[in-house]
């Protein structure tokens, strides 16, 4: 199942506050930057981001899924309607990649 592009363009807006963020379409899912650094994925209408220890620092709870099948576990983000909390996310994952 591929991601809606409204979906898609909901989390561009709620994680704008990181940075500049784009994506990049990858076989019906998509890549999502913030200044040019990969840092996650949208796939079957669901955020992924890639895992850091300072990522986790501001997770509410840490769930680790594979966004597709044979991909490494990322963090699983279930809440993506607050986006300070992306934000502050994606700004502590950033560095470290």
């Amino acid at each position: 199942m591929a991601s809606n592009a409204d979906f898609v363009q909901y989390i561009v807006d709620q994680c704008s506050g990181a940075g500049e963020i784009a994506v990049k379409k990858m076989m019906g899912d998509y890549c999502i930057y913030c200044d040019g650094i990969l840092f996650g994925l949208i796939c079957d209408n669901n955020l992924f981001i890639k895992p850091t220890y300072q990522g986790a620092s501001h997770l509410k709870e840490v769930v680790m899924r594979s966004p597709y099948p044979g991909a490494k576990e990322h963090f699983f983000i279930t809440d993506v309607d607050d986006s300070d909390y992306l934000v502050a996310i994606i700004k502590a994952t950033i560095p470290a990649l």
